[in-house]
């Protein structure tokens, strides 16, 4: 596992309405230096309907993501055949697949993790995703939230990315947030 960042994306209903959320940290390394503490590292594609987030190399963060919004752009927002896409192009490339990334993309319908290797996987669960250094430990608190806490998601996630932050010295507590 490379050392990155920490996104935590959650799609499930709360209060009989459907929702997604997406968080990360802020936090930029090179090495064991920090570079930056408040770096965006999610965004909204698609006119805001869809969310997605980014581990691995910041620069190469805004080719994919541009690549990936052209492909929503021509699939209407389908975001399904999008991320189907998406993998297939990012995994032909011969620099953009040598990458040690990842993203998450979601909307209310549907979550997905994608890697350079070419992966598209849906959690297990249907609506919980984590990738990054500290995606282990916001999985976890994120999951034990879901299942015996009743807070709203957005504080679900915003709770696990604190706990992650507090273990993973690659992940800090500067969290941003966004939802559907």
């Amino acid at each position: 596992m490379f050392e990155a960042t920490t996104i935590l994306g959650y799609k499930g209903e709360f209060e009989g309405k459907k929702c997604a959320i997406i968080g990360g940290d802020g936090q930029v390394t090179f090495g064991n230096c920090v570079l930056k503490n408040n770096a965006t590292k999610i965004r909204t594609l698609y006119n805001g309907q869809i969310l997605s987030g980014f581990a691995g190399s910041t620069a190469d963060a805004f080719s994919l993501f541009d690549m990936f919004e052209r492909i929503l752009e021509g699939r209407k927002g389908d975001l399904v055949r999008s991320v189907l896409e998406f993998s297939k192009e990012w995994r032909k490339d011969k620099y953009l697949r040598k990458l040690e990334a990842m993203m998450i993309v979601l909307n209310t319908e549907h979550i997905y993790i994608l890697s350079g290797t070419g992966d598209v996987v849906e959690p297990e669960d249907g609506k919980i995703a984590a990738i990054g250094s500290g995606g282990n430990y916001a999985l976890s608190a994120a999951r034990a939230l879901d299942r015996y806490a009743q807070i709203p998601p957005k504080e679900l996630v915003e709770k696990s990315l604190h706990i992650a932050g507090e273990l993973c010295i690659y992940t800090n507590t500067n969290i941003r947030i966004l939802e559907l």
